[in-house]
């Protein structure tokens, strides 16, 4: 149905850049919210970005101003620019789309579907 594969992960030093993407393959009729999420050694996932299909977006109070979020809808694609990042930014960031319709049926949709994950690592 609907696959996502994060790629742009890597190993940066602090107050450096990177650039996620997430691409969402298969039969794509509409995507609702694309978010970014994280997850530390030892610690629970938690949110970092998202954005609605209109282009809202939301953030974690721990990377206002630091992270943006956006997204291509024709492509069925989402991005995550990182910028200043901290080591304790280091984690694995997995994509998550909400809701996905993959065909014109009443039923065809799905939820909650997730990527396998990039891992980040900032260097102090």
């Amino acid at each position: 149905q609907v696959q996502l594969v994060e790629s742009g992960g890597g190993l940066v030093q602090a107050g450096g850049s990177l650039r996620l993407s997430c691409a969402a393959s298969g039969t794509i009729f509409s995507i609702n919210i694309m978010g970014w999420y994280r997850q530390a050694p030892g610690k629970q996932r938690e949110l970092v970005a998202r954005i609605t299909s209109s282009g809202s977006t939301n953030y974690a109070d721990s990377v206002k101003g630091r992270f943006t979020i956006s997204r291509d809808n024709a492509k069925n694609t989402v991005y995550l620019q990182m910028n200043s990042l901290k080591p304790e930014d280091t984690a694995v960031y997995y994509c998550n789309a909400d809701w996905a319709r993959y065909g014109l049926g009443e039923g065809d949709y799905g939820m909650d579907y997730w990527g396998k994950g990039t891992q980040v690592t900032v260097s102090s």
